[in-house]
């Protein structure tokens, strides 16, 4: 019996480092608090020491993953405590492009005065201001012109992004291009116009909207 208790003692032993071993890393806990959203966590991890950009199997950083849970408030802390603001993951996507993608204008305006980059596009061709336009999000397309984006530039397929807000329909964001300059007559590198491109899509107000401005196919 004694003999049976002593191997059963070294068994427990034995399995403690390895049970031990599979508890999450202060890293690992720091990109679940970022997924859930629990800022008191992640401001405890951030205090002793956890890494601000770790990274899971996808690329994606404690910045990355709160912008693309819907956690604004932990996003803001990885960025006050130093996060790379331009460490895209392994599709491409930067933050920039994530919190343009939500609509978040406060995080844009605090990406872009740390220093993010507006130019980069991710694997199938999208920036930050594309992600915007598409999206309809007017005020965060406004503060990437404020940064100095131009309302004529021309992305992957020679599109625009007036065309990219043309084709989903987003009139205000439309409205606001327009305002800033953008070309109505550019052309995509199928020859096609905003105006083309909403009618296309079956956008009738949006085609209204780009005839009145004086739009030609």
């Amino acid at each position: 019996m004694k003999r049976a208790r002593l191997i059963v003692s070294a068994l427990v032993l034995l399995a403690a480092p390895a049970a031990l071993a599979q508890d999450p890393s202060p890293n690992q806990q720091l990109l679940a608090a970022a997924r859930q959203g629990d800022l008191k966590t992640g401001t405890r991890l951030l205090d002793a020491g956890a890494a601000v950009d770790s990274r899971n199997r996808l690329g994606d950083t404690t910045l990355m993953i709160a912008l693309k849970s819907g956690n604004p408030g932990i996003a803001m802390l990885a960025v006050d405590r130093g996060a790379n603001v331009n460490l895209a993951n392994l599709s491409r996507v930067t933050p920039l492009m994530a919190a343009s993608y939500s609509g978040n204008a406060k995080l844009v305006s605090a990406l872009l005065a740390k220093g993010a980059d507006r130019v980069p596009a991710d694997r199938v061709g999208k920036t930050a201001m594309i992600y915007a336009a598409g999206q309809g999000h007017t005020e965060v397309v406004g503060v990437l012109l404020a940064a100095g984006e131009s309302p004529k530039a021309k992305y992957d397929n020679d599109l625009t992004a007036l065309m990219w807000a043309a084709g989903f329909g987003r009139d205000e964001a439309i409205k606001l291009l327009l305002s800033r300059g953008a070309d109505l007559n550019a052309r995509d590198n199928r020859g096609k116009t905003a105006l083309a491109i909403a009618e296309e899509e079956g956008r009738q107000s949006t085609a209204a909207l780009l005839r009145a401005a004086g739009t030609q196919k």
